[in-house]
């Protein structure tokens, strides 16, 4: 991987409005992804979007506070910015209700669309953009530019296909899923296997990847690197919402592993780093990087006593 302090990224999808029972947040798994990459000090760029409406211009005025380049979001005069109803049940996790059409499945492929991907580091995308013909054709050219291609599965039925699916992770080098996802995805695919590295090695070989990383939730995760595998068997929380956890666990894992660290070292970051955001409220919560390996030692040592 890059050993260098001028990483460039590229999140592709979604930007829309998180909408709570009681309030609403900004929000799309891409995004949540490259604000975390952001600061963990990867210069990241988003590339959506959105309505030439009120939700628009307050998700373009949150991307220059926190010092995400608007650059790549595009407005779209016929459809709304997106919005998703959010369902929490009394375990935290979470359950989406996805407006459709919204304006982030209209992405437009455009020249600097493409230079920027081109000239980044890795590009980071996901199944959801999928669900829109337009959107799934800019996708499908910017692959072909990519350097290095991260897919983020987040499966939300019923906005994508085995077909689809299969064809994404075919031309991805990085695969992440949820343990649900890649007990789905090795079914969809018959595989004839029940073992979690079984599967993981099953898809691996079906789709010509050799990086894959299953998320466990509180369990923690397990990374597929090169034929070898690595496990974190996770960190201690108490649950407020897992919204947007498992997407500052991708960013962190692969700014991790773009700065060269090891493969185990990353994993173990990266859980932590998915366990605090699961701990608060919402999907990106500030965190420090002392705050981050006071809670890895803090658990360490409860584990050991």
């Amino acid at each position: 991987m890059i050993k260098n302090n001028s990483l460039k990224a590229v999140c592709f999808g979604e930007v829309l409005w998180d909408v709570f029972p009681t309030h609403k947040k900004i929000g799309g798994a891409p995004l949540n992804v490259a604000l975390r990459m952001n600061a963990l000090g990867v210069t990241t760029s988003m590339i959506s979007r959105i309505g030439n409406d009120e939700a628009g211009n307050e998700i373009l005025s949150f991307l220059k506070e926190k010092n995400v380049s608007s650059e790549f979001i595009q407005k779209d005069e016929n459809y709304k910015t997106g919005v998703v109803n959010v369902m929490i049940n009394e375990k935290g996790n979470a359950s989406y209700d996805i407006m459709y059409p919204s304006s982030w499945d209209k992405v437009m492929l455009i020249d600097t669309i493409i230079r920027e991907v081109s000239e980044s580091d890795a590009f980071i995308f996901g199944s959801l953009i999928c669900r829109d013909e337009i959107s799934r054709s800019t996708l499908m050219t910017l692959l072909e530019k990519a350097k290095f291609k991260v897919l983020d599965a987040n499966l939300r039925a019923p906005y994508y296909t085995t077909e689809v699916l299969l064809e994404l992770m075919s031309k991805a080098d990085f695969i992440k899923l949820n343990d649900e996802e890649l007990w789905e995805v090795s079914r969809n695919l018959k595989s004839p296997y029940n073992s979690f590295e079984q599967n993981i090695k099953f898809i691996a070989e079906k789709t010509k990847t050799s990086k894959i990383c299953i998320t466990k939730g509180a369990f923690g995760a397990v990374l597929y690197y090169e034929g070898k595998y690595y496990y974190n068997s996770g960190y201690f929380i108490q649950v407020v919402d897992t919204v947007g956890a498992g997407d500052s666990f991708l960013a962190t894992l692969i700014s991790r592993l773009l700065k060269g660290k090891s493969p185990q070292k990353s994993l173990n970051y990266a859980c932590a780093v998915g366990a605090l955001v699961a701990g608060q409220e919402g999907a990106n919560p500030k965190l420090s990087n002392d705050e981050i390996k006071k809670y890895m030692m803090l658990e360490k040592e409860n584990t050991v006593q």
